[in-house]
């Protein structure tokens, strides 16, 4: 086996959406990880907030940082303390957010991060759907502790958030209404939607009213109309709009940290106080035994992640950036290796 990779990197936070590619050594493993052989990686638009510093108050990174937070791969080496994965297995990921590095030859991840990957998929669609699948369970599970028998709202639903959102709900006995562009109704209804408003012709604002919780796609251009929706009681997880002081509080930061992100989110946070709801925000983490709850949904409900038709490869990081920042790319944008 040879000794070095190519890895994208960045050597500083920066305003350019840009990355380097360079040779650099393939990561030795500790006792808890595996290395993995890179077939597919995704690009999110997670890796824009990461490339400009955005987030570096919810985690900093050290340089050379080499980039990238989901993706699929075969396992080359377990380490000493690893017990259910084995050389040669298929596994994805969304990688740990303190060691991120899907954009490379090789990576070492911590093997609570992994499962094994949906029979159902490819390294290309299995690439695409860790993160996707992790932000739904997790916003579903435990920022919203979303009971039996009360109604979720996901509008903006019919991308692939919602596939992997819609099939998750469903199984713990919510009633699901989204709302997206009329070519995704069908498929939407197939996999569990008990609702669905095409956003062209009808205005949710105005056909619903007492939803128990919603969960944002579209940021804070759509908050206020959210809040109208959801009845007093009721719950607003964000993936977008911006953390507040919940957030900071349920991530343990420092105290300093915690006064920072209760004024970022104030303006929030008071709008939805006015009408009795509570307002979250997410941010995704890795746990390879969701991600195994996950697997079971994509392959019973055989969702398959949208992609974007353009592969990339390594070389040609720069322009997959480019699209994912400032194209409207038709689903995930996928680097092979």
């Amino acid at each position: 086996m040879n000794t070095h990779m190519k890895a994208a990197q960045i050597a500083k936070y920066s305003k350019e959406i840009q990355a380097q590619v360079n040779d650099i050594a393939i990561p030795e493993i500790t006792d808890n990880e595996v290395l993995v052989r890179v077939k597919s990686a995704a690009v999110n638009p997670l890796e824009m907030l990461i490339i400009t510093g955005s987030v570096k108050l919810i985690q900093d990174y050290k340089f050379p940082l080499t980039l990238g937070n989901e993706l699929a791969g075969v396992i080359e080496k377990v380490g000493k303390n690893v017990k259910e994965f084995y050389a040669g297995d298929e596994i994805y990921t969304r990688l740990p957010l303190k060691k991120i590095g899907a954009f490379a030859e090789y990576a070492a991840i911590d093997a609570a991060a992994i499962a094994p990957m949906p029979k159902n998929l490819s390294y290309e669609e299995a690439a695409a759907a860790a993160l996707t699948g992790l932000t739904a369970y997790q916003g579903l599970h435990e920022e919203l502790e979303a009971r039996p028998g009360k109604s979720v709202f996901i509008p903006g639903g019919s991308g692939s958030f919602g596939q992997m959102a819609v099939p998750i709900a469903k199984a713990m006995g919510l009633n699901v209404i989204v709302s997206g562009n009329s070519q995704a109704r069908e498929r939407t209804l197939e996999i569990g939607a008990d609702r669905y408003l095409d956003y062209t012709k009808e205005n949710y604002v105005d056909l619903l009213s007492n939803v128990d919780y919603v969960m944002d796609t579209l940021g804070a251009k759509e908050f206020d109309n959210e809040l109208k929706v959801i009845k007093p009681g009721g719950k607003l997880l964000s993936l977008r709009t911006g953390p507040n002081k919940r957030f900071a509080e349920d991530n343990n930061f420092p105290w300093w940290k915690q006064k920072l992100f209760s004024l970022a989110g104030a303006k929030y946070d008071n709008k939805a106080k006015k009408r009795d709801v509570e307002y979250r925000f997410i941010f995704v983490r890795s746990d390879g035994a969701q991600l195994k709850e996950i697997t079971n949904v994509i392959e019973e409900y055989n969702i398959v992640p949208p992609l974007h038709h353009r592969r990339f490869s390594i070389g040609e990081i720069n322009e997959a950036l480019e699209l994912v920042a400032t194209g409207r790319p038709k689903g995930k944008v996928i680097i092979n290796f």
